[in-house]
């Protein structure tokens, strides 16, 4: 049997190619939509990939079943409840998928979604223990699933809490210990609230060790798991929906082109929006006027899919030689509408030197000396619900998480300085920039987050 996971970082996101060696049969479980190491991987094998599963329509990504299929044209599956725009192989609750020897199992796990099914993987069809079992969203390593991303389609998080109470307690702990857990998910997703670094466990560890896990009434279970959950990024509706509908194919061997500086200026100037993937201290040093900053390094599309509406036609402005990076992380969120990129931000910020501006960072101890001014500002703490209680907060902080920024900016008063903290001074970069594309003029990020700030206050305790 050859089983394969592919993880990638920025968005905390697990797929799976599993084949049968002696006929080559292969199927891929929770593709992202850049689908080119799958096929890399399938050709030197010599495999040859017949079908495509999705555990669930995946709200944190667009998946890349459309771009699968094209590809090989390999069968698409999903759990029966499943509706789509394109054809579908519907999954029934027990149904085997024989590769050959090696043999898929479908467990139908509703709960995080009413269509969600986990994958049961025996090496050997005859088997009575499976090698493992692809869990999706209904089980994570130290968690489950959260319940309550469907609220605007009228699923309530309690129908589908007790969905997954039965999933996770009655079927997926049904299990032998042995079995080896393999979760669509790791830590920094916001698809739960308290997920493990560790991206394989076995189901007797998580019956001993996942709080979700424990034996306990469904009652206790849905008060449990929805309690505390981060506020879900405000792309994830749209992926949701994106993955049910046909769409246009990512094309991973062109997904934009280099802009001359003149280009550039001439999209700008038409509506399109600048989002800046440079360091947030590059970015404070000299920005264009209405740029977003979203830095590469950290969970860039995650926060780009918070602060930019797929609906925007953008440019990027990123840091050299990571421009078609860039691209494709905004495609794997739906963010298709890129024109291009420049090669050299310099280039641009020299030619527009009109419209630079830079970025106000306080420190600890400047944000302390405005608060004591005459006119303090207004302290906003983009960080989550879990991060201010685990670590502390500053009382007269107004808290709002980044992800509901845009949705609540209309909270904020325009005639006050604002200055925005995170834990370290990344998502406030992100939260600053946003908020001056808002039209909010005295705008300001605390250097270093909360973390500066509470080192401050210790020093002064001292």
């Amino acid at each position: 049997m050859f089983f394969a996971q592919y993880y990638l970082d920025c968005l905390s996101q697990a797929s799976y190619m599993i084949a049968d060696e002696t006929t080559g049969q292969a199927v891929v479980v929770d593709p992202r939509r850049d689908v080119s190491e799958y096929l890399a991987d399938a050709r030197a094998h010599g495999f040859t990939v017949t079908g495509v599963i999705n555990t669930h329509f995946h709200a944190d990504f667009v998946a890349g079943h459309l771009e699968m299929a094209a590809e090989t044209g390999a069968w698409i599956g999903y759990g029966s409840r499943a509706e789509t725009e394109y054809p579908i192989r519907h999954l029934a609750d027990g149904e085997r998928i024989p590769l050959g020897d090696v043999t898929l199992q479908v467990m139908e796990t509703p709960g995080h979604t009413p269509e969600s099914v986990s994958v049961l993987v025996y090496e050997h069809a005859g088997d009575t223990v499976p090698y493992g079992v692809l869990t999706g969203d209904a089980l994570f390593i130290g968690d489950v699933g959260r319940p309550d991303l469907l609220a605007s389609a009228g699923v309530t998080a309690e129908e589908l809490g007790g969905m997954l109470h039965d999933s996770v307690q009655g079927r997926l702990m049904g299990l032998p210990d042995e079995v080896r857990v393999f979760p669509a998910h790791g830590a920094g997703s916001a698809c739960g609230k308290n997920l493990s670094t560790e991206k394989q466990s076995t189901i007797g560890e998580q019956r001993a060790t996942n709080y979700a896990c424990a034996p306990m009434s469904r009652e206790e279970f849905v008060a449990l798991v929805t309690a505390g959950q981060p506020p879900a990024p405000g792309y994830f509706a749209y992926d949701a929906d994106l993955n049910r509908r046909e769409h246009p194919l990512y094309d991973g061997a062109s997904p934009s082109r280099p802009l001359s500086p003149a280009e550039f200026a001439g999209l700008r100037a038409g509506g399109a929006v600048v989002v800046d993937a440079r360091d947030p201290q590059e970015f404070a040093a000299g920005h264009l006027s209405g740029a977003v900053n979203v830095p590469a390094d950290g969970r860039f599309a995650e926060q780009a899919g918070t602060v930019l509406d797929p609906a925007d036609e953008l440019v990027v402005m990123a840091p050299q030689n990571r421009e078609e990076e860039v691209v494709t992380r905004l495609a794997r969120i739906g963010l298709d509408r890129v024109a291009g990129y420049v090669r050299n931000p310099e280039d641009v910020l020299r030619l527009m030197a009109d419209e630079v501006s830079p970025a106000s960072r306080l420190t600890a101890a400047r944000l302390k000396a405005a608060l004591a001014g005459d006119n303090p500002p207004l302290v906003v703490d983009v960080r989550t619900c879990g991060e201010r209680e685990a670590n502390g907060f500053l009382p007269e902080a107004l808290h709002i998480p980044l992800s509901e920024l845009p949705s609540r900016a209309d909270e904020l008063p325009a005639d006050r300085p604002l200055v925005l903290h995170c834990a370290g001074g990344h998502r406030s970069s992100v939260a600053a920039g946003l908020l001056r594309r808002r039209g909010f003029r005295d705008v300001s990020d605390v250097l270093g987050g909360w973390a500066a700030l509470a080192l401050a206050a210790e020093r002064t305790a001292v």
